[in-house]
């Protein structure tokens, strides 16, 4: 589903235009009206006339896993998020099996100081009292050496910590971890589970990112398809036939 086209390179955005809501509707219809969805994952939405018409769908549609990924603001600095889309985002909570703010989005969505994986844990609290189910708060931009996220629902707090790869080749990293964890829960991984298993994929994307144009490169998606060993790392990731995880038979087929 598109629901903006953008003008942009590894130094950054330059433009974006927005598609009428009607044809992103239909999209999203198409899609459902042909295929077995087993999760939903939705990035940029640039309005609040974007957002009220996914939420329309959404609603209308009910999938069984939603990811919501907040995306405000490029890498570079460009905005994506418009003030009116801020607040109707908020609308999206309750229908989300997951929201994934990164630092600066969870402080904008909070008002907390996020700097640290004590701050992330208060940003998250507060974003399940105010209606999602669950919240990652990814740690790439916090001030310390470790890229630790910190996973919160109504009941528990899982700190994931991670290795801060020193790479400038990070171009899409948050939409590609949120879509891991969309995919994985598709496949029928638990919440927990499958957090831990995007995040595993996404650490590696960044190590392997490639260095193309003159600015920030973008994860290498197939990495494991060029390690001496891809069978062992598609096994370890969960892609192949043998590592799939047991399923009830309405979560069988379909994709993320």
């Amino acid at each position: 589903m598109i629901t903006a086209v953008t003008a942009q390179n590894t130094q950054g955005v330059r433009d974006a235009y927005e598609l009428p809501t009607a044809l992103i509707e239909s999209q999203i219809d198409a899609i459902f009206e042909d295929l077995e969805v087993a999760a939903v994952k939705t990035g940029m939405l640039s309005s609040a006339r974007v957002v009220e018409s996914v939420a329309r769908a959404l609603r209308r549609r009910a999938p069984a896993h939603y990811v919501l990924d907040p995306v405000m603001i490029s890498k570079s600095g460009h905005a994506l998020l418009d003030t009116a889309a801020f607040a109707s985002l908020k609308d999206l909570f309750a229908l989300a099996t997951l929201v994934t703010p990164n630092r600066h989005e969870a402080q904008a969505l909070t008002g907390i100081d996020v700097r640290n994986p004590e701050d992330s844990e208060k940003a998250g609290r507060q974003l399940i009292d105010a209606g999602c189910r669950a919240v990652l708060v990814k740690g790439g931009h916090l001030d310390e050496h470790a890229a630790t996220d910190v996973l919160v629902t109504s009941d528990a707090v899982e700190v994931l910590e991670g290795a801060r790869i020193d790479t400038p080749h990070t171009h899409g990293t948050g939409c590609t971890y949120s879509a891991a964890i969309a995919t994985y829960l598709g496949r029928g991984f638990a919440l927990s589970r499958a957090v831990r298993a995007a995040k595993t994929y996404i650490t590696e994307a960044i190590r392997s990112g490639l260095a193309l144009g003159r600015g920030h490169g973008p994860t290498d998606h197939f990495f494991y398809l060029r390690r001496s060993d891809p069978l062992a790392w598609m096994e370890r990731l969960g892609v192949t036939a043998s590592a799939e995880p047991n399923r009830r038979p309405e979560q069988t087929g379909g994709g993320a």
